[in-house]
């Protein structure tokens, strides 16, 4: 081994972004419990889509690391954490070969799921893959477009807990359905934290996010209103007899949730970078009550 080696395999790791996998396990935590709660749980189907999802969003953080800095969003005045490209840890041509090769390996995971669930898994797996390389790639990238927010909430949110609750069960649920929708509200808060961070340099770049377009205090108030409206849900269920009080659970995390909405009136530039990460805590812990709520 080479003494670059180290250095090298630290630089993907990095590109990778870890901290980003809640937003892609949780969802399939969630569809699974969600199954199991109906007796529908199969482990085969549920891990596939556990490995799918990593990848996908593993292609799509390369793909965003690529495209941002051929784009010049990413430049040396980046508050966030370090990107590979932009930082000349990995060359664009690797990165962009990286980007394909995960999204390829993302496939072949893909292939098993749609022999199980069949053209609704192929149609949702393309569109997961072509959206996560239009996310910052493309004639209109969505991210660029103020279309970020959508994006994540319903690939991160509504798609991912139902796909994978389909692919065990084989039919629509209205409780996975409703499910998805607290998990794809924190999945956006995340994005939400992270567009804040970058407002003034994503608008020197033209990276016109939903943050630049809304402005600091607005982006405040629809971080408040996304997260809140995700505790929300789960009461609504149990009034209207949706689901068992079970489904409650993530309410014990609601005073973390307030922290969260707090520090963002508090907090500056790569401070930030501290609460995007509480926020990835947020939705793994609220993910975790719910889906053992769906469980019990």
């Amino acid at each position: 081994m080479t003494s670059s080696s180290p250095s090298t395999l630290h630089s993907w790791l990095l590109a990778s972004r870890p901290k980003t996998l809640a937003a892609a396990a949780v969802p399939v935590v969630v569809g699974s419990a969600v199954a199991y709660g109906q007796d529908l749980f199969a482990p085969g189907p549920a891990l596939a889509a556990l490995v799918g999802a990593g990848l996908i969003q593993i292609g799509t953080n390369f793909a965003n690391d690529y495209f941002d800095a051929k784009s010049g969003a990413d430049n040396e005045n980046r508050l966030g954490p370090t990107r590979a490209v932009q930082a000349g840890l990995l060359t664009p041509n690797a990165m962009k070969w990286a980007t394909a090769l995960t999204f390829l390996a993302a496939a072949l995971v893909g292939l098993y799921l749609i022999g199980i669930g069949g053209w609704p898994i192929l149609i949702i797996g393309i569109a997961s893959i072509l959206s996560g390389i239009a996310y910052t790639g493309g004639p209109y990238p969505l991210g660029y477009n103020g279309l970020g927010d959508l994006f994540v909430f319903i690939f991160f949110g509504l798609i991912a807990v139902t796909a994978t609750h389909y692919v065990q069960a084989l039919s629509f649920s209205l409780e996975a359905l409703i499910a998805s929708i607290p998990i794809g509200l924190l999945s956006t808060a995340i994005l939400i934290v992270n567009n804040y961070r970058d407002v003034d340099t994503d608008r020197v770049a033209g990276k016109n996010t939903l943050a630049v377009r809304l402005g600091k205090a607005v982006t405040r108030k629809q971080y408040a209103g996304v997260v809140l409206a995700a505790y929300l849900v789960p009461v609504v269920q149990v009034a209207a007899g949706l689901s068992q009080a079970w489904v409650l659970l993530p309410l014990v995390s609601l005073p973390l949730a307030m922290k969260c909405i707090r520090a963002l009136g508090e907090l500056e530039g790569s401070a930030l970078n501290a609460l995007l990460a509480r926020t990835a805590g947020l939705l793994t812990v609220f993910g975790v009550l719910y889906a053992i709520g769906f469980a019990l």
